[in-house]
């Protein structure tokens, strides 16, 4: 089964009211409902890049991470105006 991650995880966040996040599950979950497990590591790949490119942020402890160092529970969200204004 051929998805494309990124245009889920897009879709979902852009769904969400600004500020707000998803979780990974919820991403591979809305691409596979029955067998997501095995779509995490996609997940996580696909949110990396987003967030290399500055279209996404990751979440930890409801605080930006760097997208290269980052580990554990994470969450998602797209950049918001603060997000921009606080990028040097």
């Amino acid at each position: 089964m051929s998805v494309n991650l990124e245009a889920i995880l897009l879709d979902i966040l852009g769904q969400l009211a600004p500020g707000k996040s998803a979780s990974p599950e919820e991403i591979a979950r809305a691409a596979d409902p029955e067998a997501w497990r095995r779509l995490l590591p996609r997940v996580r790949g696909v949110a990396v890049g987003l967030a290399r490119e500055g279209r996404l942020v990751i979440l930890r402890h409801n605080k930006p991470a760097d997208p290269n160092k980052f580990r554990g529970v994470y969450r998602l969200r797209l950049r918001t105006p603060e997000d921009k204004e606080a990028t040097p």
